[in-house]
């Protein structure tokens, strides 16, 4: 049987973090994971860069049941923390968009910087390990794995969620808050984008590739990036961040011209005296594809001095609420996280301990907490892990 202070099992972001804070103050620290490459995760985020902060992290960038839970973690542990270690280790990063911080080089930096802290700590990494059992006792908890026991007073639960099984990912750490009665909140993929209905995917199916700077609200979030038509539905960072906030059923609103006012555009085309095609007037604010689409749908023809108040009406409107009720999300597949999780209620906001279980913690995307495209998720995985590693 192996010995130890603390068993994390996890060594993705979040535990890595948890291993180095606790490692730091001489607790001795096992991490276990069922991969034999640490960090899979981190090293195809960011196309493989790893936007690996947002320095404008704050609260109102995530979702969960409680909306408060997160404040205490994220305020301890800031973006700007974060990047004091990259700058140490001498990570050359640049700001891409909106607060988003990538690195120059590859992820791998990353995932090599915080192993080289966790080892410092003396922290110890066992990889290829399958989880057979967990198991209280009176000293803790013991992991039954494949090739070994461990012990340990503090076992901290960081396997992530359900998104992109094909790199691991699986519902380990739901199945442990279950099996120490933690409720866990309804799961559900997340920033993966949208399946349009089979009638709508029969409209838009010509539009796939096309992309445009969009508004997209839903459940009173809204988001200003691009869309992409797929030939499936629609992804771009605008689509993503909103599926964060969707739920089954809900119709989306896409303002497709957010910056023309489409009554006063015509109207200025009528005062000119223009005989432009109403298509070709649409394609100068938006791509010609989807305007010749668009004048489909309203079975507009001709010249836009033949345009009806009705019909410009109507058009004008889809120019600025666009309404789509999509089938569904894509799915975990190609989920960047996953929404839901080990309810907040069951545990402290402080320390992440589950609050009837002494000893045992859970962090990062397995707790309900997800963040919004753009390195959130990893300063809620490197603030979850602080919070946790001070404890332990």
């Amino acid at each position: 049987m192996l010995k130890f202070d603390v068993v994390v099992i996890g060594a993705g972001g979040a535990g890595m973090m948890c291993a180095i804070h606790a490692g730091r103050r001489g607790r001795k620290v096992a991490l276990v994971d069922h991969a034999t490459v640490i960090g899979r995760k981190i090293l195809i985020s960011g196309g493989g860069r790893c936007n690996f902060t947002n320095i404008h992290a704050g609260p109102d960038n995530y979702v969960s049941n409680n909306p408060h839970f997160h404040k205490s973690a994220l305020s301890r542990y800031s973006p700007g923390d974060f990047i004091e270690m990259v700058e140490k280790h001498k990570i050359a990063y640049h700001e891409k968009k909106l607060g988003q911080l990538f690195c120059d080089g590859s992820a791998s930096q990353i995932v090599d910087m915080l192993v080289n802290e966790c080892e410092k700590t003396g922290a110890q990494f066992f990889k290829g390990r399958i989880i057979k059992e967990v198991a209280r006792d009176s000293d803790g908890f013991l992991i039954h794995t494949n090739t070994e026991t461990f012990s340990c007073q503090s076992l901290v639960i960081a396997t992530g969620g359900l998104s992109i099984p094909q790199i691991g990912a699986t519902g380990f750490g739901y199945q442990i808050a279950q099996q120490f009665d933690l409720k866990v909140v309804e799961t559900n993929p997340a920033l993966d984008g949208f399946n349009f209905s089979a009638a709508d995917l029969s409209k838009f199916r010509e539009l796939t590739g096309v992309s445009v700077d969009s508004i997209v609200s839903v459940n009173k979030a809204a988001f200003r990036e691009n869309i992409l038509f797929t030939h499936t539905g629609l992804s771009g960072p605008a689509s993503l961040q909103a599926s964060l906030y969707w739920k089954k059923g809900n119709s989306i609103s896409i303002n497709i011209a957010p910056d023309i006012d489409p009554v006063g555009y015509f109207n200025e085309r009528f005062a000119d005296g223009s005989n432009k095609e109403v298509k070709n007037i649409l394609a100068e604010i938006i791509p010609r594809r989807l305007a010749e689409i668009l004048c489909q749908m309203e079975n507009i023809k001709g010249n836009v001095s033949e345009l009806s108040e009705a019909k410009m009406r109507a058009l004008t409107a889809r120019l600025e609420n666009w309404q789509i009720t999509p089938q569904g999300t894509v799915g975990y597949k190609k989920a960047e996280v996953t929404r839901g999780g080990v309810d907040t209620n069951a545990l402290s906001s402080t320390t992440m301990e589950a609050k009837k279980v002494p000893g045992l913690y859970f962090i990062g995307e397995v707790v309900d907490v997800t963040g919004q495209l753009g390195g959130y998720n990893f300063q809620w995985a490197w603030a979850s892990g602080h919070a946790a590693g001070l404890s332990v």
